[in-house]
């Protein structure tokens, strides 16, 4: 068979090449695909995480402004100057920032490498390498390089995503620290308007001793009780007064506290009082699903398992060969009058398939690594739901129990107060003695205190759910 005219044997083999090339090209596209992996969310359990609730409603607290849940205005300007002010939270601004910068390097990455280059070599030869013309030299460079790495296997392209993740998982813990920052400051403001009411109750307390104390000495004068019961009176005035100084010392601790939290020195925090404060009249928790949204810890250990999921993929990628293209111009001459003479310019293109052979089961320990690292991390988001959804329940009891004790306590404080008037008022007239209003004073005085401790216990039942639902971010 003859050729037809005007094509020769290198156009046949041209063309072989170019077909060869092709389907080289073609077969790498297509293992690619199957080298990374498709993003797959970690198999976790969401139903029941919640103990004794069941619903449908998807309505949750955790979507509410902080502004809606804390209607103090003083509570709410002290959240705003933490926010704004606390060092924990600056910090994790910080972390989001590294994490930017990360991510903005991966996707650098896709874009070829340009460096420039000046130099100049002095050269000793000897009388073999010069041939005997010249036995030094000095070579005066100018000129720019480049390198390329093509993303066949979708290694460059899973570390993206991975930074991707990384990126997001910061912003996550930023939102976290946020949630876990205004709770405490709640918190601390619910702890020292309750401090307050407990030190104004004791000091009346000490005011109501001081008129039985004398109520005593003038049933003495009438023969009516002893001297002991003088005695015993004034020694449970002491009683009562001897708390002051360690309320006023928590006082003082918990605006200092609180005070760390505003990211200022220790100070003096202005605030109302507790029956100022409000709580919803219902309590809505959603779905247990929606933690995956509301809840910033789970939103950062899900990305957690992303970025490990994403590492994995780039551990396969490593067992396969890497192309890299690589060029250079620039001008080269051994006098500096001469560099930028045309007959100086000097230029190379290259291209460069590195495939690992043996490198110490480096790759193999990566990929083992890795996937153990992803199993941890789905592990570690497992459970963190579970803590979640065990928060969520504790703080649901907590506000059950804290409104039974506050009823029971009500019934309590109005008996007690009836006792200790007719214990009075029977001592008075010499039917009753005088250990039975000691006594009734005492229980008084601890059912008051404990009824403050449970309305403190309903308000941060309150902030605890809020936190564990995920609030406080939005």
């Amino acid at each position: 068979m003859i050729p037809p005219q005007g094509f020769t044997t290198a156009n046949m083999d041209q063309k072989k090449w170019r077909l060869l090339l092709f389907v080289f090209l073609s077969g790498l596209v297509v293992a690619s695909c199957k080298v990374t992996q498709p993003y797959r969310p970690a198999d976790v359990r969401t139903a029941d995480l919640y103990r004794d609730v069941a619903t449908t409603d998807t309505s949750t607290i955790a979507t509410l402004p902080w502004q809606e849940l804390f209607t103090d205005t003083l509570l709410q300007q002290l959240i705003r100057e933490g926010i704004r002010r606390n060092l924990d939270l600056q910090a994790a601004y910080t972390r989001i920032q590294q994490a930017e910068a990360y991510y903005q390097q991966s996707l650098a990455v896709f874009y070829p490498t340009l460096n420039g280059t000046v130099g100049v070599t002095e050269s000793r030869l000897s009388e073999a390498q010069g041939f005997g013309i010249r036995t030094s030299a000095t070579q005066y460079q100018l000129g720019v390089s480049t390198a390329w790495e093509a993303d066949i296997w979708g290694r460059l392209r899973s570390n993206r995503r991975a930074s991707r993740a990384s990126l997001l998982q910061s912003e996550a813990g930023a939102r976290a620290v946020q949630t876990s920052l205004l709770t405490n400051i709640a918190n601390y403001y619910y702890q020292l308007l309750a401090l307050d009411q407990q030190l104004l109750i004791t000091r009346q307390t000490v005011v109501n001793w001081d008129t039985t104390v004398q109520t005593m000495r003038s049933l003495k004068e009438a023969a009516i009780v002893t001297e002991a019961a003088v005695v015993q009176s004034e020694a449970q005035r002491y009683v009562a007064e001897v708390t002051l100084p360690d309320l006023k010392q928590r006082i003082r601790e918990t605006e200092n506290a609180l005070s760390v939290l505003l990211g200022s020195p220790p100070a003096r925090i202005a605030r109302s009082t507790l029956a100022d404060q409000k709580t919803l009249p219902v309590l809505q928790t959603g779905l247990p699903a929606q933690l995956l949204a509301n809840r910033p810890d789970v939103q950062q250990a899900e990305q957690n398992y992303r970025y490990y999921f994403e590492l994995t993929n780039v551990a396969r990628a490593s067992f396969y060969p890497s192309l890299t293209l690589s060029g250079s111009a620039g001008f080269s001459s051994l006098g500096l009058v001469d560099l930028l003479n045309p007959v100086s310019i000097a230029a190379s293109i290259g291209a460069g398939l590195a495939q690992p052979i043996f490198n110490q089961r480096l790759n193999r320990t990566r990929l083992a690594v890795a996937q153990a690292q992803q199993q941890e991390a789905a592990l570690t988001f497992q459970n963190t739901l579970l803590t979640a959804g065990q928060e969520v329940s504790n703080a649901l009891f907590l506000h059950e129990t804290a409104l039974e004790k506050i009823q029971i306590r009500t019934n309590q404080m109005v008996a007690l107060r009836k006792s200790v008037d007719y214990s009075q008022e029977l001592l008075r007239n010499g039917f009753a003695n005088y250990t039975e209003v000691i006594t009734a004073r005492q229980s008084l005085l601890q059912a008051e205190l404990g009824g403050i401790n449970d309305q403190l216990q309903r308000l941060q039942s309150v902030v605890n759910l809020y936190r564990s639902l995920g609030g406080g971010w939005r």
